[in-house]
C-alpha cells in the first residue's frame, strides 16, 4: 500500500516502512518517501496524535491523508528529513494532530 504525492520535483510514493507503534493515543509511523524515477529516497517518522485507541493499522485513507498533509510543506519536510539523516544520523519526526480520513 502506497500513496502518491505530486510535487514540483516530480511524483513521490509514500509507503509505511516499518510496523506502526502505538503510544497511548499516538500512532508512530515510519514512512519511506521515494521519487518515482528512483533518483531520491528518504525516510521520516510521523506521530499521528489523537487516533482512536484501537487503531494500530494504517489504512489507505490514512496514508492518502498523510500524503496530502506532507505535500503542503513538502520542501521543508524533505530538506529537514535529508539534513537529519545526513548530519544527525536519525529520522526526522513530524507531528500531525487528529488526522481525519472520513
Amino acid at each position: 500500500m502506497a500513496a502518491t504525492l505530486s510535487t514540483a520535483r516530480g511524483a513521490y510514493a509514500i509507503d509505511v516502512a516499518a510496523p506502526p507503534q502505538r503510544k497511548g493515543e499516538t500512532l508512530v509511523l515510519t514512512l519511506s518517501v521515494a521519487r518515482a524515477d528512483g533518483i531520491e529516497r528518504f525516510g521520516l517518522r510521523c506521530q499521528v496524535e489523537n487516533t482512536s485507541e484501537g487503531a494500530s493499522e494504517v489504512s489507505e485513507a490514512m496514508l492518502a491523508r498523510l500524503a496530502e498533509l506532507i505535500s503542503r510543506e513538502f520542501e521543508a519536510i524533505r530538506e529537514a528529513a535529508l539534513k537529519s539523516i545526513r548530519s544527525e544520523r536519525k529520522l526526522f519526526e513530524v507531528k500531525f494532530d487528529n488526522v481525519q480520513t472520513a
